[in-house]
């Protein structure tokens, strides 16, 4: 099923190595599911150079929009500040080391013929550790027991919006938290949200910053102040 337009959102931190491959990857897959198509990427204070590379890649392709916020926001900032800029009917973001086959985003763009919104799974453990695991059994719990949504993994690596979802949020967490965020206020609006199995590619190159300490205490933190806030 082609797209009328769709909106591809990447937030990046220190992914200079990933993000030219990400770009060509989704360039290639946006030619063959939507006649109409953008590429936004949200650099969020990177140190290594990424916000340069996209800068180039912007300057030969007017379909690439960069968004350089000066200061780190632990992501959820960077993943605001990149729904804020995606102008097309239908909001794919996932991660800049794109972690989603192609041919699962296109598989995934298809349910939206029964539903508003689409959030990947990973049908296998993405990381062994223990303390990934645990941590991630504890989030997706405290998800459940706080707000009520029964999505398996929260923060996966893909998720698909129709423009409709995100107008009128005033989203307010600036840490992996804002996911929850947007899909608490999505399930109270009664939209639609349908879950998709996949297998995600693990990363070859660079370092994922999502479970670093601070962004992890930020996590919480934003937790808190949005049950609180309810």
């Amino acid at each position: 099923m082609r797209q009328d337009s769709v909106s591809f959102v990447f937030p990046m931190f220190n992914e200079a190595e990933n993000i030219p491959e990400t770009v060509r990857r989704i360039t290639a897959l946006a030619g063959t599911i939507c006649s109409d198509y953008e590429i936004v990427i949200a650099d969020d204070a990177s140190t290594d150079g990424s916000a340069d590379v996209v800068a180039a890649l912007a300057a030969k392709d007017g379909r690439i929009k960069l968004i350089r916020l000066e200061t780190n926001t632990k992501f959820g900032g960077a993943l605001k500040a990149g729904l804020g800029a995606a102008s097309k009917d239908i909001i794919v973001y996932t991660d800049s080391d794109l972690p989603a086959r192609e041919e699962d985003i296109a598989k995934a763009l298809e349910l939206l013929k029964e539903a508003d919104v689409i959030t990947a799974y990973s049908l296998v453990l993405k990381d062994m550790s223990l303390k990934r695991i645990v941590m991630s059994k504890v989030y997706n719990f405290l998800v459940q027991l706080f707000f009520g949504l029964k999505i398996r993994d929260i923060n996966s690596g893909l998720k698909i919006y129709k423009r409709e979802v995100l107008q009128g949020l005033d989203l307010k967490s600036r840490s992996p938290f804002i996911d929850v965020e947007i899909f608490a206020e999505a399930a109270r609006r009664n939209f639609r949200i349908k879950q998709y199995g996949l297998i995600f590619d693990l990363r070859t190159r660079g370092q994922s910053s999502i479970s670093r300490m601070s962004v992890v205490a930020r996590t919480f933190w934003d937790m808190l102040l949005y049950r609180l806030s309810k």
